[in-house]
């Protein structure tokens, strides 16, 4: 093929909403079913990392959500009502982002605070052992519903090899004693 016809056919894909990863929005929401384990990266807090002498006790020592995060961590929780998806339980890590975006997403159900899930961003030495933990409780989930989980960028891509943008969600399924991504949500909730 030549590199006009290149060319033309992704500007044609582009028009039609066909682009690569496009498609993912519906299989995301498409694919979501009881006993399935949606992975959401926390919602919009600003910079990389936490500031050094950041402590878990205390939130104003943390990067938290911005009103950008706070508003995408409500769009969050309306997607799934709007869509009838049963939301049974809410895992988080101990981080005050993770925490608020659970929280605000799902006002209903109070969120279980499990270290399974705390970032693995400034000590990957920890990663084997608490990924096995982590793996073990979305494996052990069988619903009624559907368990959400707001945990950080590095804990995702260890579990799932997938990168998130803030407020992103990976749809996860139990196939055969292993975890399997089925799909992703994006943060515009189309």
């Amino acid at each position: 093929m030549n590199r006009a016809a290149v060319c033309m056919l992704l500007a044609s894909a582009l028009v039609l909403g066909c682009a690569p990863g496009s498609g993912q929005t519906d299989t995301g929401w498409g694919a979501l079913r009881n006993g399935d384990v949606v992975l959401f990266r926390h919602a919009e807090a600003p910079g990389i990392g936490d500031p050094p002498g950041m402590r878990l006790d205390d939130c104003s020592t943390q990067r938290n959500l911005d009103d950008t995060g706070r508003k995408q961590a409500r769009r969050i929780g309306e997607r799934f009502r709007e869509r009838g998806i049963a939301v049974s339980s809410v895992l988080t890590s101990e981080w005050c982002r993770a925490r608020d975006t659970a929280t605000l997403a799902f006002p209903a159900i109070k969120p279980r605070v499990d270290s399974a899930f705390n970032s693995l961003f400034s000590d990957r030495s920890r990663e084997p052992e608490q990924s096995e933990r982590a793996r073990a409780l979305l494996l052990a989930w069988r619903g009624p519903g559907v368990l959400v989980v707001t945990t950080h960028q590095a804990n995702i891509s260890a579990l799932t090899g997938v990168a998130l943008a803030s407020g992103e969600g990976v749809v996860m399924r139990s196939r055969q004693g292993a975890l399997a991504v089925v799909g992703t949500l994006p943060t515009d909730g189309r």
